[in-house]
């Protein structure tokens, strides 16, 4: 059972009868940064409820590149990871914890119970479709619309908004695996962004200053 203090961020979304539920049948767990959380390719037996920290979720192609779709933030779950439950299909993404995580798991069978009979629960589902589509729409728009450097210096204000802090702790190598580049081209243009006073740089720490 789960101490319904940690339901915290999901109080305003649900009614004390859902929110028993969750503490009654749901799983604690806690992820380190870099940590795997939901693989491709794995069978999904619960769902997972962010209660603390940012999980990043991406895909992978053939040759084993990986692309930021969305990052999950404090009361989200993951829209792909309930398609693959309701479809009972292998998952299509790797969810990856972005810093230190505690994730509610929910179990698929009360997940889909909760659907059919819980009001609260099932427009929460559907409200997550619709973040998660339209935060794929705008992905899709960055990599067919905009310029890399015009992708990069909006992935550094996304991450300002997702950390609430202008001092980024990230290197150029993890840039480039989030925005499928090489660290020789995000290095190039950190640089640029410099010196369009945009941005300072440090070792392994970027400041947005154009906030």
């Amino acid at each position: 059972m789960i101490d319904k203090e940690l339901l915290q961020p999901f109080h305003y979304l649900f009614d004390s009868e859902t929110i028993n539920n969750i503490s009654n049948c749901a799983l604690l767990k806690t992820f380190n940064k870099g940590e795997i959380i939901i693989d491709i390719g794995q069978n999904l037996e619960f769902i997972p409820l962010l209660i603390e920290g940012n999980i990043k979720v991406m895909r992978e192609d053939d040759n084993g590149d990986e692309l930021l779709l969305y990052v999950l933030e404090s009361g989200d779950t993951c829209a792909m990871s309930l398609t693959c439950c309701m479809a009972k299909s292998i998952s299509k993404i790797r969810a990856v914890a972005d810093e230190n995580v505690k994730v509610i798991m929910i179990p698929l069978a009360n997940m889909r119970e909760w659907f059919n009979n819980n009001e609260s629960w099932r427009d929460f589902i559907l409200q997550s479709y619709q973040i998660r589509f339209d935060e794929m729409l705008e992905t899709i728009d960055t990599l067919a619309f905009m310029k890399m450097d015009e992708r990069l210096f909006k992935y550094l204000t996304d991450q300002v908004k997702l950390t609430a802090d202008t001092n980024l702790e990230i290197t150029h190598q993890e840039i480039a695996e989030d925005l499928h580049t090489s660290r020789v081209v995000v290095s190039r243009l950190l640089k640029q962004l410099e010196k369009e006073n945009k941005i300072e740089l440090g070792r392994n720490k970027i400041i947005v200053v154009d906030f």
